[in-house]
């Protein structure tokens, strides 16, 4: 199940604040690799990356108290936590290769 579905599903179970921020973390990795390509030096851009990772990271912490509180079942996110883990080690490579 995609994460906008997964909120899409929160809202209308009435967990409008874990579907809020299911849905603006998610939003925020891609927007803050966007927005950095903008930069006009490496090391901006790679501030961005860092922002962008801690979004990744923002998002299995949500997905994790999901299941904790049984909003959610673990085999619903299990894929999503292993892409985040490999979104992650892309956004740290990518920054590394920044310096290069």
């Amino acid at each position: 199940m995609p994460l906008f579905q997964i909120a899409d599903k929160l809202e209308k179970e009435k967990k409008f604040r874990f579907a809020e921020q299911l849905r603006g973390a998610t939003l925020s990795i891609t927007n803050n690799i966007a927005e950095g390509s903008g930069s006009t030096s490496s090391k901006d851009f790679q501030n961005f990356l860092k922002f962008s990772r801690r979004s990744v990271f923002e998002v299995a912490n949500i997905l994790m108290i999901l299941v904790n509180a049984k909003y959610i079942k673990l085999t619903d996110i299990e894929n999503h936590i292993i892409e985040l883990d490999e979104i992650s080690k892309m956004i740290v490579g990518f920054s590394k290769s920044l310096n290069t």
